[in-house]
């Protein structure tokens, strides 16, 4: 749905950025047996469909070994862009790669570390992956580990990383969906810190109320909380049973608030913070209902809403939940250069340095 100053449908031609290691591309995934679910270790949220895991969110990343000389990336994917590395470096940046086996070859042989992250939010289309193949002589090993911690982030562009690489506020479509990378926004960042897994569960432009310039006001971003697929209407998400997070960080309140009401938008100021206050009040009693008493909710605020998300935790508090907690996001020294007056790659390092900060002072039940 269209909403001011979102980012619109990116075009989808193929192209290939090639970093490091000897790269290549084909048309077309060989079979093979068993679910992809079971050779690669994944946190986010997805669809299983045996031979492929779909999912939308940005920031979903596959995980996986192999043994062997070179590893194959099958993907179908005509609207995002990924990174693709082995034993923690970048060895390739996949731009809207379509229906394809991308090969990563001439690797040392021995048994490798695989992982490939959605970088950006493509909220109107469905991404595919299909696991990770072998080159011929080698084998997909089993996934590594979970990791003990979890941390789901819930947000909107702020938390997506839109346009955090830009080397400029203006960006054209094209542009922005090249810039924008969650995996090195503040939520990845801080899991990185801490050793944890994470879901960034961000939707650019909605608010809990009120979307950024009051539009498209028949949904929210708790319209679409419940998904995998963001653009199936019906669709929700069925929790594994492996997400277990003990703590969820939620960033949402810029859009309802950054611009004002307009003339032919039933809000006032008053109403609208009446609202946001109760949906938000509301939206972490859901969290809570979801996740337990054990989970940390830290609600952050930021700019004109702090204090609206102040008194929430205030009342929520006082209601017996001590487990909210308020973060003033601290926007000093942030110099918003990414597209649009978003957070720069640096702005987003800086929030990371100030979150991990806060969140050690908590009494996070791991």
């Amino acid at each position: 749905m269209p909403l001011p100053r979102m980012r619109t449908l990116i075009a989808t031609a193929a192209s290939l950025l090639l970093l490091g290691t000897s790269t290549g591309a084909t048309a077309a995934a060989p079979d093979r047996d068993g679910g992809v679910s079971a050779s690669v270790h994944t946190a986010g949220r997805v669809q299983d469909a045996g031979d492929v895991l779909r999912y939308s969110w940005p920031g979903v990343y596959f995980e996986g070994r192999v043994r062997g000389t070179g590893v194959g990336v099958v993907l179908d994917d005509p609207a995002a862009d990924y990174d693709v590395s082995v034993d923690g470096t970048t060895v390739a940046t996949l731009v809207t790669p379509g229906r394809t086996t991308h090969w990563i070859r001439g690797l040392r042989d021995g048994v490798h570390t695989v992982r490939l992250v959605k970088r950006n939010d493509t909220p109107w289309s469905t991404s595919s992956f299909g696991g990770f193949r072998a080159a011929p002589g080698g084998a997909v090993l089993a996934p590594p580990a979970a990791r003990s911690r979890q941390i789901e982030f819930i947000g909107d562009s702020l938390t997506a990383g839109y346009g955090n690489l830009s080397a400029s506020r203006d960006c054209d479509a094209e542009q922005l969906g090249r810039t924008t990378n969650a995996d090195v926004g503040y939520g990845a960042l801080t899991a990185r810190r801490l050793g944890a897994d994470h879901q960034i569960n961000a939707y650019s432009g909605l608010g809990i109320v009120r979307n950024y310039g009051g539009g498209s006001p028949e949904v929210t971003y708790r319209t679409f909380y419940d998904r995998a697929l963001l653009n199936e209407p019906d669709d929700v998400w069925h929790n594994p049973g492996t997400w277990r997070p003990r703590l969820v960080v939620v960033h949402l309140g810029t859009n309802d608030f950054s611009t004002p009401p307009g003339p032919d938008e039933p809000w006032t100021d008053e109403s609208l913070a009446a609202a946001y206050r109760g949906a938000y009040s509301g939206f972490l009693e859901k969290l809570r209902s979801r996740y337990g008493p054990r989970t940390t909710l830290v609600a952050v605020g930021a700019g004109s809403f702090t204090g609206q998300v102040e008194q929430v935790v205030r009342e929520r508090n006082g209601a017996g939940d001590r487990g909210v907690h308020h973060w003033p996001l601290d926007a000093t020294g942030l110099d918003f250069t990414g597209c649009h007056w978003h957070y720069s790659a640096r702005d987003h390092r800086l929030l990371a340095d100030r979150l991990t900060a806060f969140l050690a002072g908590l009494p996070i039940r791991w």
